[in-house]
């Protein structure tokens, strides 16, 4: 990796850790960059490297501001820790990508909720979801993190503010825990089968962590109505990307 290389992977690794503390979509810019590195494959699993770093990042933000509401999100945690394992497995094992349209339209939903229903997003409500539902989908949201993790941010996002009642600062402080704790797992199955970069994986995570510092930092001091506006920036721009180059 050249001097140019690594400056061009910290400016996305920077980019992709803000977007992806605040909303998520961020690993469409880390990881065509990596693939012209070190081909598809390394790039899904090297890419787990700096998630994991920058997610721990903003987590002892989140944590320090405590925004962080450990009684919703601690029982989430084995539904998407099986989830993430199961998926990571079957992305060493496939070529993701297959669900790119559906997840597009997903996106569209969100940023459309957003714009309709700003409430749901900005302040904090009664749950809508049940436990054993809120578990079975977020079974479902590890299992998609760990298979391919580009725009996971947004279907956690999703789960928590409209399934599980939080505003979106709250909503981000469970999200980076969530990531935080699948991503191990998903990260050694990608060791295991050698397709990750730990050099690729260390330069991406100096840009990846002061970028989800960054947004942690700014989430906390503005607030959910600030926060939303990114989010449905990030959403609009991520799916329109999706259905462009599906």
């Amino acid at each position: 990796m050249t001097p140019f290389e690594a400056g061009i992977v910290v400016a996305g690794g920077l980019a992709s850790g803000f977007i992806n503390t605040l909303a998520g979509g961020g690993s469409a810019i880390t990881l065509p960059i990596l693939t012209e590195l070190i081909g598809p494959n390394a790039a899904n699993g090297t890419n787990r490297i700096a998630i994991q770093l920058a997610n721990l990042a903003a987590l002892g933000r989140f944590a320090k501001g405590r925004a962080v509401p450990w009684s919703v999100v601690v029982p989430l945690l084995p539904a998407a820790i099986v989830g993430a394992a199961f998926g990571a497995w079957a992305a060493t094992q496939l070529s993701p990508g297959a669900t790119r349209r559906v997840f597009a339209f997903v996106l569209i939903f969100v940023a459309a909720s957003v714009l309709l229903k700003p409430s749901r997003w900005v302040e904090d409500r009664e749950a809508v979801l049940a436990m054993p539902w809120r578990q079975v989908i977020f079974f479902g949201i590890g299992f998609y993190g760990g298979f391919v993790q580009a725009g996971v941010g947004f279907l956690l996002l999703a789960g928590l503010v409209l399934g599980a009642g939080l505003d979106l600062v709250r909503a981000n402080g469970a999200k980076v825990l969530l990531i935080a704790c699948y991503t191990p797992i998903a990260l050694l199955l990608f060791a295991t089968a050698s397709q990750v970069d730990l050099a690729v994986g260390i330069v991406l995570s100096i840009g990846q962590v002061t970028g989800a510092w960054i947004a942690a930092h700014l989430a906390l001091k503005r607030g959910s109505g600030w926060v939303r506006w990114v989010l449905v920036f990030a959403a609009v721009i991520a799916a329109g990307r999706m259905l462009l180059t599906a």
